[in-house]
């Protein structure tokens, strides 16, 4: 089994039992048919492209239609560089496409039969966003959070679901990564658990069980690499293109972490520290005054065409 607890004492699961299954609460990988993915943005449309490359209808939501249509053209760019690489044949884009219903009114979310939230890293924002999603689904959903940093038991205590609540933190660029950190909140069932790990398998995902915490794994190691990366850069010690260059050549990273600061958006990466910051109440997760310079000039890495680079 997964692991799921730091202690040896007993289990989320027996702590909190699921409740037991009946007609109208069956959790199981089978009964999945329809996601419904809340966003469009970066991971949104990245979530919703390996929902429906594997065989699901998507419901892909927004609030407004350009978001939407950006969204859908970079699904339909990604799915291009796919096909050049042999990794799908060229039939199966339309086929793809054809899968995902794009939609402004959360209405639509009432046929989904699990759903993602991926809307930018605002606890109001996901907050707001969660329990309007909350109230329409039926009482089988399993409702999760691709937050990459907030708590999910403080998330899931705010809808009426907290035991069909997750956090499923996918990485960037989704169609790649073949990462998902699977979160489980205090209250998060053991049918939900094991029902979220069984279908990141079957998008082809490799899920990894981690314990609730500020930033999880992921981000808990890499953002003070970058804050500390971001600081060297601001105190003149180097340049980003020297920091990067030690980085890929002396640790053997595929991207030097002001680089890969840019490409996951510099706000993202403040409102991160800032959560760390909040949840630990350790100075050494200070956000870096040069990246909130930036980010208060616009500067967000590739998205605005200038961070630490320009693009």
């Amino acid at each position: 089994m997964p692991w799921r607890s730091l202690s040896s004492g007993p289990s989320i699961a027996n702590l909190f039992p699921p409740v037991m299954a009946t007609a109208k609460n069956t959790m199981n990988i089978e009964s999945i048919k329809t996601v419904g993915v809340l966003g469009a943005g970066t991971m949104g449309n990245g979530i919703a492209h390996v929902f429906a490359r594997s065989g699901f209808r998507v419901i892909l939501r927004d609030v407004d239609k350009r978001s939407l249509d950006r969204g859908m053209e970079t699904i339909g760019k990604n799915l291009d560089r796919e096909i050049k690489k042999g990794k799908i044949p060229e039939a199966a884009r339309s086929v793809v496409l054809g899968r995902i219903q794009p939609v402004t009114d959360n209405v639509a979310l009432v046929g989904a039969d699990f759903v993602v939230e991926a809307v930018p890293e605002k606890r109001d924002l996901k907050l707001a966003v969660l329990k309007e999603a909350d109230k329409l689904l039926g009482p089988s959903v399993i409702l999760a959070t691709n937050t990459s940093s907030i708590s999910v038991t403080e998330l899931a205590a705010q809808t009426s679901r907290a035991d069909r609540f997750i956090g499923m933190h996918f990485m960037n660029p989704v169609p790649v990564m073949t990462l998902v950190e699977v979160i489980s909140g205090l209250a998060t069932s053991e049918a939900t658990f094991q029902t979220t790990m069984d279908l990141c398998a079957k998008l082809d995902k490799t899920p990894v069980a981690v314990n609730d915490s500020p930033g999880f794994v992921s981000n808990r190691i890499l953002l003070p690499m970058i804050n500390e990366a971001a600081f060297t850069v601001m105190e003149g010690i180097a340049t980003p293109e020297a920091v990067d260059a030690v980085m890929k050549m002396g640790m053997s990273h595929l991207m030097g972490p002001l680089e890969l600061a840019d490409f996951i958006g510099l706000d993202v990466c403040v409102d991160i520290l800032e959560v760390l910051y909040q949840g630990f109440g350790d100075p050494k997760y200070r956000a870096c005054p040069l990246l909130r310079k930036y980010v208060a000039a616009g500067w967000l890495g590739r998205k605005t065409g200038r961070g630490f680079y320009k693009y």
